[in-house]
């Protein structure tokens, strides 16, 4: 158990890591890396509090408090993977609108310039 432990604490500092160096190098903005980072701490806090995480296992029926820190750990990552999609999914709806408000101008603007520019002689 100590090992498996140890790993997923390997993993959250990791975790942590490249959220901090994808942040400096600007590859993810702050308010999408709060997510992870919780999801991260909460990792690392229930694999090196094991007090705890037997309460969570013993909190969930189960009687293995590895297989209970995992089912945490898929649980955080689902609900973060969810949060991205509402995210995705709202940004998807506002580039649709800029797009069909974009065309209105473009036409708007092609509509002006037919009405102001001179007639063909030919």
């Amino acid at each position: 158990m100590d090992r498996l432990l140890n790993i997923v604490a390997g993993m959250s500092i990791l975790l942590i890591g490249l959220v901090f160096f994808a942040i400096r190098r600007a590859h993810i903005r702050v308010e999408y890396s709060v997510s992870w980072l919780s999801a991260a701490l909460v990792m690392l806090i229930l694999s090196q509090w094991q007090w705890a995480l037997l309460q969570f296992a013993q909190f969930l029926g189960v009687n293995n408090a590895p297989f209970a820190l995992l089912l945490i750990i898929l649980s955080l990552f689902v609900i973060v993977f969810f949060r991205f999609s509402v995210i995705i999914s709202d940004l998807k709806d506002a580039n649709i609108a800029l797009t069909q408000k974009l065309a209105i101008i473009e036409y708007q603007l092609q509509h002006v310039q037919e009405k102001h520019s001179p007639p063909d002689p030919s």
